[in-house]
């Protein structure tokens, strides 16, 4: 049996979870939710998704403190991380693939599509 793909979204925002949760579950796709930064890494440690959507603004924080631990406990795995921001915070969070906001659905999901397949290709590449 194949592994399903699992996305994680880390947003604050219900209804920026629900539409991509959709989304992403009507491609195949399994997905995993968090609100808080917190819970976010906690479920990225134990679940290991195959990539992760993070909202830089989630819990009122901003940048780089809130993508820094996501992209320094997903770095030995390489997990992609997709970042939503504003652009002027795009320079504070190095290390992930960017999405301005305000953003629209269809490219993120491509974006994450995108990656995950080459996430898959580089893995059967690997074995």
């Amino acid at each position: 049996m194949a592994h399903k793909r699992s996305v994680l979204i880390v947003d604050s925002s219900r209804e920026n979870q629900e539409v991509l949760q959709t989304a992403l579950e009507h491609r195949g796709l399994r997905t995993l939710t968090a609100d808080r930064v917190g819970s976010g890494l906690e479920l990225a440690r134990r679940l290991e998704p195959d990539l992760i959507v993070l909202d830089l603004e989630t819990d009122g924080k901003a940048g780089e403190e809130v993508s820094a631990p996501f992209l320094r406990q997903t770095r030995p795995r390489h997990t992609p991380v997709v970042m939503l921001g504003t652009v002027r915070r795009q320079a504070a969070a190095p290390g992930g693939e960017f999405v301005a906001k305000p953003y629209h659905y269809g490219p993120l999901i491509r974006k994450i599509e995108e990656l995950l397949g080459a996430r898959t290709a580089s893995c059967d590449r690997a074995t």
